[in-house]
């Protein structure tokens, strides 16, 4: 983990199976913005908070779970959106659970306006807060978030 006192703290920003194919929805759901687009306003927050952000993507749990340890002595924070395995990935939270860090989870859409099955996040339990349905503004929010509380209390971090 870095020195926030004298360097950019690192966050790393994991999205889960699907992410990639935001702004495709027919239903939109996800919003209109495409994964690319995303990325970048993430890119551009971050630097403009002098945070050293890795945006990564995968379908696979066991490449996000690996990502969560690298992360562990790396990162000052996690920003998470596990999408689907939100709701069944008991290997993520454990995997969550071992880092260090602060943790933000993130959904582009509200998940408790949606089906039933979405309403319990296994993730939420390792997480140090939730942003949920603001579209990419929401993703631009918890880079934001977990920053503020790195910076606050980098010790914990």
């Amino acid at each position: 983990m870095t020195d926030t006192s004298t360097s950019p703290i690192s966050v790393w920003f994991l999205n889960g199976p699907n992410a990639n194919l935001y702004g495709l929805d027919a239903n939109k759901n996800y919003g209109t913005d495409s994964f690319p687009v995303l990325q970048s306003r993430c890119e551009q927050k971050a630097a403009a908070l002098q945070v050293q952000l890795r945006f990564l993507q995968s379908n696979h749990e066991g490449q996000l779970i690996d990502w969560i340890q690298e992360a562990r002595g790396v990162a000052d924070g996690i920003v998470i959106n596990a999408a689907g395995l939100t709701y069944t990935s008991i290997p993520i939270l454990d995997a969550l659970l071992s880092f260090p860090g602060k943790i933000i989870e993130a959904h582009v859409s509200n998940i408790w306006k949606r089906e039933p099955f979405r309403h319990h996040s296994y993730i939420s339990k390792a997480a140090h807060g939730v942003i949920a349905g603001l579209g990419g503004d929401g993703y631009e929010l918890a880079i934001e978030a977990v920053a503020r509380l790195v910076r606050k209390n980098p010790q914990a971090a």
